[in-house]
């Protein structure tokens, strides 16, 4: 418990701590957002606002977890991944800032990247950490068996699919951030409950508390933004966690918020493609609620809500899923 306190307290501070001079850097570059001309109208007061805080979140992670790990592989393959992602944000990132354009990396470079970074969390889960190449139903504790061809499959979907569903949700100050938190939070409590997954719990402790900092200087309204370097890092260190710990499936509710923005684009696009109807006035959802006249910090108080509600679900079913 010590180290998971001093891990993601060291995090929090290094956060805290080294953001001013960060935000000072980048507005000195001038590696302000470029907003999207299709976005609400209301966000383009935030053009020019620093952004790429993912570096500070992970580089606050960096320190603690490396001076702190007992190296397992477990916790060496959620913070491979988690890094790899947060490279391939920081790519897209630069990119977005040095051409001044809301558009970054090809959609081809980022798969081929996505898949990559896939393989090796599939290496290091069944070849290193000795994981089974299983699915496991917490619902029901069932497991199915999906072979050496169908698991690195699934590990592709969860990374694939986790980190696009954070990066949906990074459109409001604070709302990907504070969200990413309560889901590590309670990745802290499932790695911790079992004894044997110490270190990575530690690794939560330090990504919640990198989280939990940033949002000193991310919440409304932001004077800086995580953008792709941040979310595509906490979306692979999640998926990550949700691999090593046999919760992939049981992640759809812990990152319910995640899968609620994800669907929302899934239904406003084959709505649109199917009927040429809108079902939202604008997707992801949180964008829906702006247009509704709901002010930004109700909109995320309310997704906060609904994300701790779903973490509090999901730790009770994996508790219950292990015999208490």
């Amino acid at each position: 418990m010590g180290r998971i306190l001093i891990g993601g307290t060291a995090s929090l501070l290094i956060c805290i701590f080294l953001s001013p001079k960060f935000i000072e850097f980048l507005r000195k570059r001038e590696f302000g957002q470029q907003i999207r001309e299709d976005g609400p109208e209301g966000h383009h007061v935030k053009a020019g606002t620093p952004t790429m805080g993912g570096v500070i979140i992970f580089l606050a992670v960096s320190v603690p977890f490396l001076i702190l790990s007992d190296y397992e592989w477990r916790s060496i393959g959620v913070f491979g991944v988690a890094i790899a992602c947060a490279l391939l944000g920081f790519a897209d990132d630069y990119i977005k800032l040095s051409r001044r354009r809301s558009l970054g990396l090809r959609a081809r470079t980022k798969l081929m990247v996505t898949i990559a970074i896939s393989l090796g969390l599939w290496y290091i889960a069944e070849r290193q950490a000795h994981l089974a190449p299983t699915l496991r139903l917490r619902f029901v504790d069932y497991q199915i068996d999906l072979g050496h061809f169908f698991y690195p499959l699934l590990i592709y979907f969860v990374v694939a699919g986790t980190t696009s569903a954070v990066n949906l949700t990074d459109g409001l100050d604070g709302l990907a951030a504070g969200c990413a938190a309560i889901v590590l939070l309670a990745y802290v409590g499932i790695t911790f409950i079992t004894g044997e997954d110490l270190d990575m719990a530690m690794l939560a402790g330090c990504l919640a508390g990198a989280c939990i900092g940033f949002l000193w200087f991310n919440s409304f309204p932001a004077t800086i933004f995580m953008g792709d370097t941040g979310s595509l890092g906490l979306g692979g260190a999640i998926a990550g966690l949700a691999v090593m710990t046999k919760t992939e499936v049981l992640l759809i509710l812990l990152g319910g918020i995640f899968v609620i923005e994800a669907l929302s684009v899934v239904i406003q696009v084959i709505s649109f493609q199917t009927m040429r109807k809108r079902v939202f006035l604008m997707a992801p959802i949180h964008h829906h609620f702006e247009l509704k006249a709901w002010s930004e910090t109700k909109i995320i108080l309310r997704f906060w809500i609904i994300a701790g509600v779903c973490c509090a679900i999901g730790f009770t079913i994996y508790r219950q899923s292990r015999g208490g």
